[in-house]
Formats: structure tokens, C-alpha cells, sequence
């Protein structure tokens, strides 16, 4: 059986969760704290980030999210996530990276490091400004789905794809720590809210 390498609140991690979960593979869970000192998680990945996917049986050791996601995409023929034409594919993919890497620098991982981060490691309280800096930035990100949505049944298209993984996997680590104001965003509040995992979802327990 697959054994995933991940951290709850990483987006990343929900990622990889919500694709196997849309491709009926069963995998075991296995958390890890990447900011501690883990001999054994430093031997699968020397950069220390979630997630990491692991088939001992087989000697397979995947990492990053993307690259995992697409693994399945390539080797589980049910449930595609990145399908279409090339054009399709291209659209899709564009939308992962504008949420893995935009979204996150932008707003969650300013989320993550003011009310998880600093609770967790330095015990320092968070900075206001910051987070009201993370959560404007939610805001125009919201307005930019609500217009994909005002044009799309999802956000890529048609059908759910990988771009609404993505998303979803994001948006609910950022609404988990608080960072989300959905009034004025019901189409896409309601949208995400079909495949966002609920607020108890893997609580981290810190």
C-alpha cells in the first residue's frame, strides 16, 4: 500500500489526498513535522517538504505534489484530472500552478507562518498586518475564481479536473486558519465547498 508523507494543514499534502481520493486508491497516512529534526523523513527528501509518497514493496519513492498527482494521472486510467485536449491540459496545469504557487506565496503560506507557524515553533503571536495583508490577497484571488466560475462549470473547464484539487486543497487550509471571508463569493464558496474537506478534516491537534 502507498504510504503518503504529509503534514495536515499542507495544502500540498491535501492535494495528493483529494486525487487519490477522486482515483479510489487507498493509501495510509503517515504525519510528519518537516520543521523537526526527522533523520528517517530527511533520508526519503533532503529538502524536508511534504508530501512524500512511498511504495516500499515496490522501491517507488515519489515527491511533489505535482509530480505525484501526475504520476497517477499517467499509470490510473479512472477519474482523469487532467483531460482534454492539449490545449485543455495546458489550461488545467497553468491553473495548479497559479494556486500552488500564487496562491500559496500570497496568502496561505502568510496564513501558515503567522497563526501555525509562530504558534508551533517560536510561540510568538501573530502579526496583524500580515494577516490582514494574507487575507486581502484571498479576496482578489476569490474574485479571480469567481470569474473562471462566472464562465465555467469549473475552473478549468466542464468537469472537475486537478485545477479544483488544487484550489480546494488551498482554499481549506486557508479558511482552517481563518483567512476567508466568503460573503461576496458564494458561487465559488459553494463550488469549492463540493470537494473542500470540512473544518475537522485531519485536525492537526495543535
Amino acid at each position: 500500500m502507498w504510504q503518503l508523507y504529509q503534514f495536515p494543514l499542507c495544502p500540498f499534502s491535501r492535494k495528493v489526498r483529494l486525487t487519490m481520493a477522486e482515483k479510489g486508491l487507498a493509501v495510509e497516512l503517515v504525519r510528519v513535522s518537516p520543521w523537526l529534526d526527522d533523520d528517517d523523513f530527511a533520508d526519503l527528501t533532503p529538502a524536508r517538504q511534504t508530501p512524500v509518497l512511498v511504495e516500499a514493496a515496490k522501491g517507488v519513492v515519489l515527491i511533489d505534489s505535482t509530480a505525484i498527482c501526475e504520476y497517477f494521472e499517467e499509470t490510473v486510467d479512472r477519474a482523469p484530472m487532467i483531460p482534454g485536449t492539449a490545449a485543455n491540459r495546458a489550461e488545467i496545469r497553468r491553473l495548479v500552478s497559479w494556486f500552488d504557487v500564487k496562491l500559496y506565496q500570497d496568502a496561505v503560506a502568510p496564513l501558515m507562518h503567522e497563526r501555525m507557524m509562530k504558534r508551533l515553533i517560536s510561540r510568538e503571536p501573530p502579526d496583524a498586518q500580515a494577516l490582514r495583508r494574507a487575507m486581502t490577497a484571498i479576496d482578489g484571488h476569490l474574485d479571480y475564481l469567481d470569474y473562471l466560475l462566472d464562465h465555467r462549470r469549473w475552473l478549468a473547464g466542464p468537469v472537475l479536473t486537478l485545477a479544483d484539487l488544487a484550489a480546494a486543497a488551498q482554499l481549506s487550509v486557508a479558511d482552517y486558519l481563518g483567512g476567508i471571508d466568503w460573503r461576496g463569493h458564494k458561487q465559488t464558496g459553494e463550488r469549492m465547498e463540493v470537494i473542500m474537506p470540512p473544518k475537522h478534516y485531519d485536525q492537526p491537534d495543535f
